[in-house]
This record gives structure tokens, C-alpha cells and sequence, in this order.
């Protein structure tokens, strides 16, 4: 399975692909697409012909893109999630399915811990994915979404595809646990 993860951006989105067979990941390509300075439309149209771009060139079976989370600025917030929206665009208008993933849960994924600086993300990026040199930070943020869906995309899945009989059951899950 070929997965392209994206870290989306306003000014620089990074994506990565990896291929998954069985619990072996390998690197393929990552990298960045950068806005021009320009009014926001044409920044989104040129994330949006980017990430289409890449999709083109790497034939991803699945995607990944990173939550936005709110930040103390509510512009750039609202910024971000544009971004992001452009992104997921492209992605979806090539028939992927895209899989959602907080900074909390790629760090989990990728490092071990929420808590994780950038470097450390870009270092265990380095390791699993045994590159000869540390990708840049956005590349390397794109391709930690990657392994944190190739490590967590099925069970997720999984879990979807259960939801709606426990839903019908009138259950719900609060904290990891069952609610009835």
C-alpha cells in the first residue's frame, strides 16, 4: 500500500510517501509545495495543483493529512484550516481516502510521546524510514502522518466500520470506554 501524508501549510505543505508491505516501511519521496506571496486564492490554487500534482506522479492508494489544532491566533487558525481544506480537495477529487491525524497522535506514532520537539520527529523519520540524511521539517512532519497511518489506518478502520451497529445499539465510547 502506497500512502502519501500531507502537512498542511499556508506558506510551505510538506508531503511524504512511504509504501507499506506488511509491517516494512520504505521511504519513496517527500518533499514540499511552496505558495508564492500572493493574495490567499492563489495560495490555495497553488496547494491545491500541488498536492493533485503529487497524487499524479506517486499513484498513492490512501492518504493522510494532519489536523489542524486551534491556535491563540484564531486568523491564523482559520488560515490554516483553508490550507488544509485545499489539500484535502485534491485529494479527495482523486478518489483517495484520507485519513485524519492530531499532532498528538504522529508523535505518539512516530516517536513514542505527544510531547516530541520537531528534531525528534525528523530523527525517528530518519531512522524508520533509514534515509541517509534528516528531511526537512515539513517533509518529515508529512511523512511521520504517513507511518502514523500505516501503523494505526487499519485498526482505525476497523473500529469505523464497527460504529455504527454500537450507534444503533445505543452505545457510545467516552475515554476509550463503552457507554450505554
Amino acid at each position: 500500500m502506497k500512502i502519501l501524508g500531507i502537512d498542511p501549510g499556508l506558506r510551505t505543505t510538506g508531503f511524504g510517501v512511504i509504501y507499506k508491505q506488511g509491517n516494512k516501511l520504505s521511504y519513496i519521496a517527500s518533499g514540499t509545495v511552496k505558495t508564492p506571496d500572493a493574495d490567499l486564492p492563489q495560495r490555495l490554487k497553488t496547494i491545491l495543483t500541488g498536492v493533485g500534482e503529487i497524487i499524479a506522479t506517486y499513484a498513492p492508494d490512501c492518504a493522510a493529512i494532519e489536523k489542524v489544532f486551534v491556535n491563540v491566533n484564531p486568523q491564523s487558525t482559520l488560515l490554516l484550516g483553508q490550507a488544509r481544506g485545499a489539500a484535502i480537495c485534491a485529494l479527495v477529487g482523486a478518489d483517495l481516502a484520507v485519513a485524519e491525524y492530531t499532532a498528538l497522535q504522529v508523535k505518539q506514532a512516530v516517536v513514542g510521546h505527544g510531547k516530541a520537539h520537531k528534531s525528534q520527529v525528523q530523527e525517528m523519520v530518519q531512522r524508520l524510514l533509514q534515509l541517509p540524511g534528516l528531511p526537512g521539517t515539513d517533509a518529515a512532519d508529512a511523512l511521520g502522518v504517513a507511518i502514523c497511518h500505516a501503523h494505526s489506518g487499519e485498526a482505525l478502520s476497523a473500529l469505523g466500520a464497527l460504529a455504527p451497529g454500537l450507534v444503533k445499539k445505543g452505545l457510545r465510547v467516552r475515554g476509550g470506554r463503552l457507554i450505554g
